[in-house]
């Protein structure tokens, strides 16, 4: 039974699962593997850009060209709107996307409102990641189609609220007018069915998928993944009002030991959280302590590294039993 819902049939995928934007895993090759077994792919643009530094919007240009190489179905790009070292050129990259075809954007960061005209002018359709109720309204008011809503259990940046799905999600049923998806610790069917119980039309998944055969990373962060659980993460950049969790290691706890002795300074930690120390451990190493690498909750979940295929196959094998089996769970009331 296909679990249909409004984001299935807006973007045009079979499974109602996007893969998020993930730094240094979102290439072509993991977005086309996640459209290609029904869900939403997602190429990850701050990602290509630094990886083209003499010309990024000719590399992010090549990388969604090599995507539709590698699948004939829908996917989109993700568009960061957070501080970010070094120039970026925002509207260009927009133009880029715009210019290639692509239908769906993921935005994430700062209030997208800059960006989402120029967007929905194209007819793209607008995916807003939000922390909060309060930002999701405002995304929502400017125009965008959904709302990803990121609970304090995911990896990268939850906001500064630490609100957690529980809530959020259900809340998030009550006050948006437009349709939302889960989105932090999301890694199974259980939780796919929970979502849609609590009004979403889908999950957002990050870290499970970095723990899939196709995901174009060193396969030592991915047993690293496998063997760690819901403990082993920790929150960086607290003091900078500009929070990340990220995988608990020597580094990041030598960040956070910093923090806590300089709170405020930047400067004091840009030596251990440079973006290249993060590639380095994904693409070169596979040390998974050596760098600061963005990473949820829902490593509690993984126990495997299934073919994205085969995850998100299990994933709605999984929802649908809980959802077929939803009307055993209701005893009609004698009164």
């Amino acid at each position: 039974m296909p679990i249909k819902t409004k984001f299935t049939e807006a973007v045009g995928i079979e499974v109602p699962i996007i893969q998020g934007g993930m730094h240094h895993v979102g290439f072509a090759e993991m977005a086309a593997a996640v459209s290609n077994a029904g869900g939403l792919g997602i190429i990850t643009s701050i990602t290509i850009t630094q990886k083209y530094p003499d010309d990024p919007i000719a590399g992010l240009k090549s990388e969604i060209k090599k995507c539709r190489t590698l699948t004939d179905k829908p996917f989109g790009v993700n568009l960061t709107l957070l501080p970010i070292i070094g120039k970026v050129d925002m509207p260009a990259i927009v133009q880029c996307v715009i210019d290639e075809g692509v239908k769906v954007v993921e935005t994430a960061g700062r209030n997208p409102e800059p960006v989402v005209k120029q967007l929905k002018a194209a007819g793209v359709i607008v995916i807003h990641k939000c922390t909060s109720i309060r930002h999701a309204l405002t995304a929502e008011k400017i125009g965008c189609d959904f709302i990803s809503m990121d609970g304090f259990d995911c990896g990268g940046h939850p906001g500064e609220d630490d609100v957690g799905n529980w809530v959020l999600l259900a809340k998030a049923g009550r006050k948006l007018g437009i349709p939302f998806l889960a989105s932090g610790g999301c890694a199974d069917g259980k939780q796919l069915a929970a979502a849609l119980a609590m009004g979403a039309c889908g999950m957002n998944m990050g870290t499970r998928f970095m723990a899939t055969k196709e995901a174009p990373i060193h396969e030592n962060i991915k047993k690293t993944l496998v063997d760690a659980d819901e403990r082993d993460t920790t929150h960086i950049f607290r003091t900078l009002k500009n929070t990340e969790r990220v995988f608990k290691n020597k580094t990041t706890l030598e960040v956070r030991e910093i923090e806590r002795k300089t709170p405020g300074s930047f400067k004091a930690i840009s030596h251990l959280v440079k973006g290249d120390n993060y590639r380095k451990s994904f693409q070169e190493t596979g040390d998974p302590t050596d760098s600061c690498w963005s990473c949820g909750q829902s490593l509690g979940l993984i126990e495997s590294v299934p073919t994205c295929k085969e995850l998100l196959q299990d994933i709605v094998k999984e929802a649908e039993a809980i959802l077929l089996k939803q009307p055993s769970f209701v005893v009609a009331s004698k009164l």
